[in-house]
């Protein structure tokens, strides 16, 4: 932030996987950093943690004056029907009154990154809800994923171009729902999986 003011740039921060998990009462990652005025733009998604859909973008009076009198992807849309909107309005408002759905996720990908971690996989650097486990062989890593599939476990495999040659990983995402069974289920799965493979490699 500090080297955007001091040369001029704008700062843009998609929330996407933040809004709803995020920050105080799932405000994101901009409030959780306290960087709400600073930040001249915040987009993010109605979908995902709020379970609508459609999208919105935040941030000053100018700003929003600039978008609905130039934006053409606005200017030509349908705005989203009201019953989505009072579900979005619903949906935040529960995640303001029920924290406790935002720490069992948190203590849900705890317990999955460190169970992954004493497996030995590589999770990167994310900090997130959504676990990137590397595999880097774009064959292998998809074959790892119709494996776990049939131990009934998804975790997508991602692989170029959405991701450069060489990262290919698996995509595992955490819920606020998952029990305590689930999550072993799920550790055994990625066990058994990356030992068949090791044995199928001659490791």
């Amino acid at each position: 932030m500090d080297l955007a003011e001091r040369y001029g740039a704008m700062v843009m921060v998609d929330e996407a996987h933040a809004t709803g998990v995020t920050g105080p009462n799932g405000a994101g990652v901009v409030a959780k950093l306290g960087l709400g005025d600073r930040v001249l733009v915040q987009m993010g998604t109605l979908g995902k943690a709020l379970g609508a859909f459609g999208a919105y973008v935040a941030g000053s009076r100018e700003l929003r004056e600039l978008l609905i009198n130039r934006s053409r992807s606005f200017i030509f849309s349908t705005s989203l029907p009201p019953a989505v909107l009072a579900m979005s309005i619903a949906a935040i408002d529960l995640s303001i009154r029920e924290p406790q759905r935002r720490l069992a996720l948190w203590h849900n990908c705890r317990v999955l990154r460190e169970g992954l971690k004493k497996l030995d996989f590589s999770l990167g650097r994310s900090e997130g809800q959504i676990l990137p486990l590397i595999i880097g062989d774009a064959e292998k890593c998809m074959d790892f994923s119709e494996r776990l599939l049939g131990k009934g476990v998804f975790a997508q495999g991602i692989r170029p171009p959405t991701v450069p040659p060489g990262t290919s990983r698996l995509r595992i995402t955490v819920m606020a729902t998952h029990t305590h069974e689930h999550l072993h289920h799920a550790l055994k799965a990625f066990e058994e999986v990356k030992n068949q493979l090791k044995m199928e490699d001659g490791g």
